[in-house]
């Protein structure tokens, strides 16, 4: 895996090349600013890029319109954005349009090595990687269609929007994964979500409780 950093701090910047050369990853570049993010894209095509939410000239937006940009130009290349604060406009701008290479952390995550490198190489690998605190709050704000699942139900769709597979939802609810593959089912059912060779209903339900699709 190859990775393109974009964070204008610089301890973040340097952490995270540290952070993921100790692991194996290849850092092309680590740059301050959304046009140095833009070029080095374009120049290294990396598999991942790395992005804060907020960069230099405005600090409001620019990393995550870069992000953007990176997604409609090269969309081979995984976009892993990270925000200091759940920005629920920014998470659902992200996902709006896309099923996969996408992912949105609380930089909280990165201190947990083992998992923020996983969800960084699930993005590059083609999946999702979600926040949970950004899946909370976006779940919570659209209540209407969760009232047709159970409690259960409900946590398995938060960690599938979290980008976690059959065996990682099993895992971290302590269940077999024939449960999970049942849930999962029911989860398509109440959504009305029919099999079709072009849909890939595991995405669907997940754009449709966020909002995004």
């Amino acid at each position: 895996m190859r990775v393109v950093i974009a964070e204008d701090s610089v301890l973040l910047r340097d952490g995270l090349v540290r952070l993921f050369a100790a692991q194996g990853v290849e850092v092309a570049a680590a740059v301050g600013d959304a046009v140095e993010l833009l070029r080095a894209v374009d120049e290294h095509r990396p598999d991942l890029l790395v992005a804060d939410v907020r960069m230099p000239p405005g600090f409001t937006d620019e990393g995550l319109r870069a992000a953007l940009r990176v997604r409609q130009a090269w969309p081979e290349v995984g976009v892993l954005v990270l925000s200091q604060y759940v920005e629920e406009r920014y998470a659902t701008k992200l996902i709006a349009g896309h099923t996969s290479r996408i992912g949105y952390l609380l930089k909280d995550r990165v201190a947990d090595v083992d998992e923020f490198v996983a969800a960084a190489r699930r993005v590059a690998a083609g999946g999702t990687a979600l926040d949970p605190e950004v899946v909370s709050q976006l779940l919570v704000r659209r209540t209407d269609p969760l009232e047709r699942l159970t409690p259960r139900e409900r946590d398995v769709l938060a960690l599938m929007a979290e980008g976690r597979s059959n065996s990682g939802i099993a895992g971290a609810l302590v269940v077999s994964e024939s449960a999970v593959a049942k849930h999962v089912n029911s989860i398509f059912t109440k959504l009305d979500l029919i099999q079709a060779d072009n849909d890939h209903r595991r995405v669907l339900a997940v754009l449709r409780f966020l909002g995004a699709g």
